[in-house]
């Protein structure tokens, strides 16, 4: 019996949309194999193809671009000045596990053209968004440097070493570490700047982070002690189980959000300082708890989620790149805490297994998403989504066997410098910066300008009181010419109560009218609340829960 297939119509169009759909699934097929992660050489190719179009995003080897920095910061762009110095640790890292040496070149001008007048990644141009965990980034991304041996700088310039060494004496100058709350540094920089009043988990994170990498690449345990007390001040944001909780405002109410990368830079610090006192059981309590709390709280079905954010679509620009710093931080932690590989590796794989597979969007076809619990793109791009997953696919080459990142008695080759950063500062609008030569010419003259004039107004009061006694019927009209002399005007003015306020705009305060001023700080307050929100989003709760030791009475947990 002979089956006959009638062609109409209808079974003409079923077959054409049966055909569209094979294609279109063949092509997503596609995409998926050119991100394999299967094997070292499938890694390394994916890691390019993701490499060049993160840097797309970058424009700072352009001509009249500014290097360093990606575009912005807003609303000249969506990226803060920060977000550059990530980059530049995420490109360092690319370099480091892959072996292409394609963006040296442009990281090194980057990393070099940023770190401002005192060589301290405290560039005057970015006052106004400067914070201690922003400068950090600059320094833990020249400690990365350091640690494995990016090519190092010209002699005439400053050193990976010195750099990270100048950040961290910043930081640790008594003007960071105020007595409010018991010590622990401020989120922002300058006075003037919004958040200033707001100490965090994230800048302190930063300097313990770095306080516990320096020791344990020099072997000077003044930076470890440095570590040990920052540590136990910071576990005032611990609770019991390791949470990690975002800042306070007022020494008592807890802001209980959470963010990755607040626990990925905690856990490299004490997995560094668990190298650093050779294997100590406290430390070792300490990076096993942080690791635990990571992965019961992020890692939901052993792919990365921002919880704060990500469930209600509320991430900020900076969020969307938390999740990459995690990958690379926790891998590096396994070379100095090899008891955390059986634990760590097997997950991060699979969240990297999850992060390729929202590389399909865009034009290309390629681009990379940031929901890696969904596997699928979901419709935004941008160079935290393409660094994130960059991160995790570069990772996954820190194999088991790897040595743990250098020092400088296994083949460091950075000069450091100990004193970096701890020349003598002057006050500029709320920002610190080593005083010059300039500086004290400049103090010198102004002391002898002062000191003359102040004998030029004498002498004239002397001519003047004699040319009213001389003058008895003329005395009226002495001290009326006097009167106006002296500046009667001014001291009116002053009597007014305004002042210079520092713009954030040229480094330095103005004296200008009260109006003048008011529309200037009216001007900068979007930006400076932008970024006090830029964290936490809108919503962030703010609840009173108990402490693990009381803020004035630092202590340390087990």
């Amino acid at each position: 019996m002979v089956n006959l297939v009638v062609k109409t119509p209808l079974n003409c169009f079923l077959l054409s949309f049966v055909l569209t759909v094979v294609a279109v699934l063949l092509a997503s097929k596609a995409v998926d194999a050119a991100y394999s992660i299967g094997s070292d050489d499938e890694i390394r190719a994916s890691a390019r193809t993701i490499a060049y179009d993160l840097m797309s995003y970058y424009s700072g080897n352009q001509s009249g671009q500014v290097p360093g920095i990606l575009p912005g910061p807003p609303p000249k762009g969506d990226y803060y000045w920060w977000e550059g110095g990530a980059l530049m640790g995420a490109m360092i890292d690319y370099w480091h596990l892959t072996g292409d040496a394609t963006y040296n070149d442009v990281v090194s001008q980057g990393m070099l053209h940023q770190v401002g007048d005192n060589r301290d990644y405290q560039p005057v141009n970015y006052t106004a968004s400067l914070g201690n965990d922003d400068q950090a980034f600059w320094g833990m991304s020249a400690m990365l440097a350091a640690e494995v041996n990016f090519p190092n700088p010209p002699p005439d310039q400053p050193q990976w070493l010195s750099l990270a060494q100048a950040v961290f004496n910043t930081q640790a100058a008594p003007a960071r570490h105020d007595k409010t709350c018991g010590g622990g540094m401020r989120w922002q920089i300058p006075i003037a700047n919004a958040g200033y009043n707001y100490k965090n988990s994230i800048a302190n994170g930063c300097f313990f982070n770095m306080g516990a990498r320096l020791a344990r690449y020099t072997g000077n345990s003044s930076y470890a002690d440095w570590a040990e007390t920052q540590w136990d001040w910071s576990v005032g944001f611990i609770d019991a189980d390791y949470n990690i909780y975002d800042g306070e405002t007022n020494c008592t109410d807890i802001n209980r959000a959470l963010f990755s990368y607040t626990y990925g830079v905690m856990v490299l610090g004490a997995a560094n300082m668990y190298n650093f006192t050779n294997g100590s059981a406290k430390w070792e309590a300490r990076v096993k708890g942080l690791l635990t709390a990571t992965f019961e709280t992020f890692f939901l079905d052993d792919v990365i989620t921002e919880v704060a954010c990500e469930p209600h679509d509320s991430c900020t620009t900076d969020m969307l790149s938390f999740k990459g710093y995690v990958h690379r931080w926790l891998t590096t932690a396994t070379t100095v805490a090899p008891f955390t590989r059986a634990q760590v590796l097997p997950i991060l794989r699979k969240s990297a297994e999850a992060a390729v597979a929202t590389c399909t969007g865009g034009k290309d076809g390629r681009q990379c998403g940031f929901k890696w619990s969904t596997r699928e793109f979901d419709g935004k791009t941008g160079a935290g989504q393409q660094m994130n997953v960059l991160g995790a696919v570069t990772s996954l080459l820190q194999k088991a066997s790897q040595s743990a990142p250098l020092t400088n008695s296994t083949g460091g080759t950075s000069t450091g410098d100990p004193d970096a950063g701890t020349g003598p500062q002057i006050d500029v609008g709320g920002r610190f910066r080593a005083i010059t030569d300039g500086d004290r010419a400049g103090a010198s003259f102004l002391t002898i300008a002062s000191a003359i004039l102040f004998w030029v107004f004498f002498f004239w009061l002397l001519s003047g009181m004699g040319e009213e006694d001389a003058n008895p019927d003329g005395a009226e009209e002495v001290r009326e010419r006097r009167k106006k002399a002296k500046g009667v005007g001014l001291l009116r003015r002053l009597k007014g109560g305004y002042r210079g306020v520092y713009t954030g705009d040229d480094g330095g305060g103005d004296v200008d009218s009260k109006d003048e001023n008011e529309k200037r700080g009216a001007a900068r307050l979007p930006l400076a609340r932008g970024r006090l929100k830029r964290r936490a989003g809108d919503d962030r709760p703010k609840v009173k829960v108990p402490l693990l030791h009381n803020f004035w009475q630092p202590g340390s947990k087990e």
